[in-house]
């Protein structure tokens, strides 16, 4: 129960793969037969992705996943966009790919504005409007939490960009595949998504890159793959992986979307009937919905997390999973820094089953009991 951190890649998504991992092994730059193979799966696969997004195949560009597509899109804006302005909007809830990126172009001379969230950790559209200056050239706000699950209102927000002329890029990578993922109704100029949140490999993704927007200044030199943009030999076998994937996803959403909520919810009410003080984290309607963000007072959750031999679940962000500080979301929502330690995050999936939340629910509840029996403080 960790989708959040990565999901299994799908039987119908593997079987697309093998071919191109096996006898089409081509490079999709070659002229040959055995290149234009894999050139065609590629350009199918990328169909597939704008098919998904609801956009022309003309703006998918190819990366290796959400950190260097959210980077991509930062900082290949920010340098695209220099001599209009240097200042940057985002929020303290973000991914740190984000936050990161934003800091790291401080030092270049961009200025970055780092919006407060509420206590279900979503910005306030009003917010951003106000933060936006002649200098801003770029706002970036996430489609959906990948710790609480909180669903931004990025439709409001993409209009209050496109009002004042300043560029927005989202990182949806938790949502799209589980919430509708028009590029074009959401409003978004620039998206990053990847595959192994969707039921497809690891190491391949895709940024959207709206045909009004600036085309982002790119991180690597060296060919001319990707109209430039991201250069380097294609990860065809990947590629198609991804284009699968998000053919399953449009194919698929709406009904596995609710067996996935029947299952979120079920996981909750078992919680909370045999537990006291549990806390959800995030909005309780605006969510993933296989998001479960909650705080078990009184237990520390690396230690939850250790007496769950059976059951995989995190303390938060996968890419932050080492870590035993607080998670900077949960502090940004204003969640007490005690509190906050107690936090796991469930992550539920279309493979999860009606049975395994009962094994789940039983062995949480076993655990945090003993847990908090051995706690002096409680």
């Amino acid at each position: 129960m960790d989708n959040h951190a990565t999901t299994p890649i799908a039987p119908e998504v593997l079987e697309a793969m093998i071919p191109y991992l096996t006898t089409n092994f081509g490079n999709a730059s070659s002229t040959h037969p055995f290149g234009v193979t894999a050139k065609d799966a590629v350009e199918k696969a990328r169909h597939q992705v704008a098919e998904l997004l609801g956009c022309s195949p003309e703006e998918i560009i190819f990366t290796s996943g959400a950190t260097e597509s959210d980077n991509l899109a930062v900082r290949g804006i920010a340098y695209a966009c220099r001599e209009k302005g240097n200042h940057i909007i985002t929020s303290t809830a973000e991914h740190h790919a984000i936050l990161d990126t934003c800091r790291a172009l401080a030092a270049e001379g961009f200025e970055t504005t780092y919006l407060p969230v509420d206590k279900y950790g979503m910005v306030n559209p009003d917010d951003v409007e106000v933060a936006i200056t002649p200098k801003t050239v770029l706002m970036s706000f996430m489609y959906a939490n990948n710790e609480i699950g909180t669903i931004n209102p990025i439709a409001d927000i993409a209009a209050i960009a496109a009002k004042h002329g300043v560029f927005f890029h989202s990182d949806a990578v938790q949502g799209i595949g589980q919430l509708p993922s028009n590029m074009a109704t959401l409003g978004v100029d620039l998206a990053s998504l990847t595959a192994h949140k969707i039921y497809g490999p690891k190491g391949i993704g895709a940024l959207y890159i709206s045909r009004n927007s600036s085309q982002p200044h790119s991180l690597f030199y060296g060919g001319g793959q990707e109209e430039g943009v991201r250069p380097g030999t294609l990860n065809v076998a990947g590629i198609v992986g991804l284009g699968a994937a998000c053919e399953l996803s449009k194919n698929y959403m709406e009904t596995r979307r609710n067996c996935v909520l029947t299952l979120r919810d079920a996981l909750h009410q078992k919680l909370i009937t045999h537990l006291d003080d549990i806390h959800l984290n995030g909005h309780p309607e605006q969510r993933l919905p296989g998001n479960l963000n909650l705080c078990f007072a009184g237990v520390q959750s690396h230690a939850l997390l250790m007496g769950l031999k059976s059951v995989a679940v995190s303390t938060g962000s996968a890419c932050d999973s080492e870590s035993v500080k607080a998670s900077h979301v949960l502090v940004a929502m204003g969640i007490p820094n005690e509190l906050a330690l107690t936090a796991v995050r469930f992550g539920l999936g279309r493979y999860n089953t009606a049975e395994e939340v009962d094994v789940v629910a039983e062995e949480v509840v076993k655990v945090v009991n003993r847990l908090r029996a051995f706690a002096p403080e409680w």
